[in-house]
């Protein structure tokens, strides 16, 4: 058996947090190493709500992919080519944004899997290969097993659809982008609010009655965080390479400045 490793899809199958960071002002292939060496496990590369083009995330991808972290890229829409040209890159997931019903996410399964699952076209000397040449069958079926399929619900829509989206065979995970959904539902920025908090619990139910994992994004309180973490998500936005230069940058300008 071909074997890939796909160290964000080990740390949900076994259980435990997958922790992301998201890539705003990455532009340079080393910050896969340097987020491994800070502890995360997958990079989300971010194509929607950035102006990162198709080479600069593919060259992250693969840099990621030798540094041991799993490289993950935000598609912005849902034309099959949006991912497929990622995936052919390097890439080792696709995030989909703003998948409200079952019918988009038939879709997106069919343009990110190979048949049976679906209808992904096939190309030769994969990165996530080596660029090592195997039958094609077997490089379907370990493609197929180790590319991670998240689909992000984002509105209340999204959100009483949950069960029917999580049914679908193919999609791994579903991720609550909050800041989203809390402007949808008219409490902008409430992450704890209680119509949120019901949310998840409908979320991370439908993914325990379908096999599936439960996600976590724009929720960055730590004490809002350890709730939803405890109700069971477990594929974790834990910030992003802006807010963590920031946040870095402001305390050493403070411990400096105080020291006159």
């Amino acid at each position: 058996m071909i074997e890939i490793r796909n160290h964000a899809l080990e740390r949900l199958r076994a259980g435990e947090l997958s922790l992301g960071v998201g890539l705003r002002q990455a532009r340079t292939v080393d910050i896969g190493k340097a987020m491994k060496t800070a502890g995360l496990d997958w990079l989300f590369i971010d194509m929607e709500h950035n102006a990162m083009d198709v080479d600069m995330a593919v060259q992250i991808s693969i840099a990621a992919q030798d540094a041991g972290i799993t490289p993950i890229v935000r598609v912005p829409g849902f034309q099959h080519f949006h991912a497929t040209r990622v995936l052919d890159g390097g890439a080792q997931g696709i995030v989909v944004p703003h998948v409200d019903d079952p019918e988009t996410a038939a879709q997106m399964v069919s343009n990110v899997r190979y048949p049976p699952l679906g209808h992904r076209s096939v190309t030769g000397a994969l990165p996530q290969l080596d660029f090592v040449s195997h039958p094609m069958a077997e490089t379907a079926e370990a493609v197929n097993r180790e590319t991670l399929l998240v689909l992000m619900l984002e509105t209340p829509t999204a959100i009483a659809n949950a069960d029917a989206i999580a049914a679908v065979p193919g999609v791994d995970a579903l991720l609550i982008g909050t800041s989203d959904l809390t402007m949808e539902m008219g409490i902008p920025g409430q992450f704890d609010h209680p119509d949120v908090i019901a949310a998840y619990e409908t979320t991370i139910a439908a993914c325990r009655r379908h096999g599936k994992h439960p996600g976590m994004g724009g929720v960055y309180d730590p004490a809002v965080m350890q709730r939803y973490i405890s109700m069971g998500a477990r594929l974790i936005l834990s910030g992003n390479d802006f807010s963590f230069l920031m946040a870095g940058a402001r305390s050493a300008a403070l411990a400096v400045r105080s020291m006159l």
